[in-house]
């Protein structure tokens, strides 16, 4: 079934009051998960995130506001799998200490960002930037 986000719903998310640190943004995050939506709306600020990989989807950014260093492609060192809820490892989702060997972009408002399943990408925030980012399974990528 198709979902309809009007303007003023991505404007709500918007106007919020940044804050320290990443998060999904609201009203958008709780409409996003109500619908069962494979995109949010992130807002990093002044953050410095570890390095990941997704093994079976890939990530579309787009850059709403402020500007954001990726890193991306090159060599996870250190991979460590995420934990489940359960406590057992998430083969299919890693952190890492830092990416080698990658490329390093300035992301700026209007920018996308392709990172294809199985690329080591990171984000960090010296000030405020906001994004949207699309969830694409494997098998579509």
């Amino acid at each position: 079934m198709g979902t309809y986000i009007p303007k003023n719903e991505i404007d709500k998310a918007l106007a919020s009051v940044p804050v320290k640190g990443k998060k999904l943004l609201e009203p958008f995050k709780s409409f996003a998960a109500a619908n069962k939506l494979p995109f949010n709306i992130l807002e990093d600020a002044n953050v410095s995130n570890l390095p990941e990989l997704h093994k079976t989807e890939a990530d579309l950014w787009f850059c709403l506001e402020g500007e954001i260093t990726f890193i991306y492609g090159g060599e996870l060192m250190e991979p460590v799998a995420n934990k489940n809820p359960d406590g057992t490892n998430n083969e299919m989702e890693w952190k890492g200490k830092e990416i080698r060997g990658g490329t390093e972009v300035v992301f700026k408002p209007g920018d996308w960002l392709w990172i294809p399943p199985g690329e080591p990408h990171q984000h960090n925030c010296a000030g405020i930037a906001r994004l949207a980012i699309i969830k694409i399974p494997a098998i579509l990528s």
